[in-house]
């Protein structure tokens, strides 16, 4: 039962590449202010699953609504337009831009008018940000890409914001910073939605999780519960 301070409700969605079937029944429910984890080995269908929101891969079948819309069907740009903030996975920053131009190409008002997120707080949060300001994108490490990628979107004032395997690629120490920021926007009430393959890291700043195989939901539970569990992570994780 979706109470009233649901923010994105996936409804036993089928999606499909082609004629194969990737994500079966899937289901999702993550609540106003909530980090919530997406788990599973490589290929389970995580990414699929955030590309299905976003209205990448569209569902076949079932239900998708985002702050009580029904966006099953909407392009994906009347999805971003309503709230929906993505950081892929290849970071897909501009190369030939500087970081203030990557981040000034983003800004825009959340669906409420307000500007929760603006280059003082940007910088604010990522202080390296500012330093590197004048720099072009194709110039910066993999962390600070990831870091642009993530403040890019933050800038678009996003409801609820999207993070597909932000410490893929990332050395152990600018990993621990990227979930750093992860915990900072928890902490900010920001709506968030973790798909990461760092399993016990995504536990640690997520309060709640989902289990991905082979397309099938098969876990969801508290991310204590989980961690507390070391049968369960081994089964269900690997670790």
């Amino acid at each position: 039962m979706v109470d009233n301070r649901t923010i994105l409700a996936v409804d036993k969605i089928d999606s499909y590449y082609g004629e194969a079937h990737v994500l079966h029944q899937i289901e999702l429910e993550v609540k106003q202010g909530e980090a919530v984890a997406v788990l599973g080995r490589n290929g389970a269908g995580k990414t699929t699953l955030l590309r299905s929101i976003l209205g990448l891969t569209p569902a076949k079948s079932g239900a998708i609504a985002f702050q009580g819309k029904d966006i099953t069907h909407l392009p994906t740009n009347d999805i971003a337009n309503l709230g929906l903030g993505w950081v892929p996975d290849n970071r897909r920053i501009f190369p030939t831009l500087t970081v203030r131009q990557n981040l000034d190409i983003a800004s825009k008002k959340g669906v409420d008018g307000k500007i929760q997120w603006d280059l003082e707080r940007v910088y604010q949060h990522f202080p390296a940000l500012k330093e590197l300001a004048n720099q072009k994108g194709e110039t910066l490490s993999g962390g600070e890409q990831q870091m642009l990628s993530i403040a890019r979107t933050l800038m678009g004032n996003p409801s609820l914001i999207l993070l597909d395997e932000p410490s893929e690629g990332l050395a152990p120490l600018i990993v621990r910073e990227v979930m750093n920021i992860v915990l900072e926007l928890r902490a900010t009430n920001l709506t968030t939605v973790l798909v990461e393959q760092n399993a016990m890291l995504a536990l640690r700043v997520c309060k709640r999780v989902y289990v991905m195989d082979d397309g099938k939901n098969v876990y969801q539970g508290t991310a204590e519960e989980m961690l507390a569990d070391d049968q369960l992570k081994q089964q269900l994780l690997g670790i």
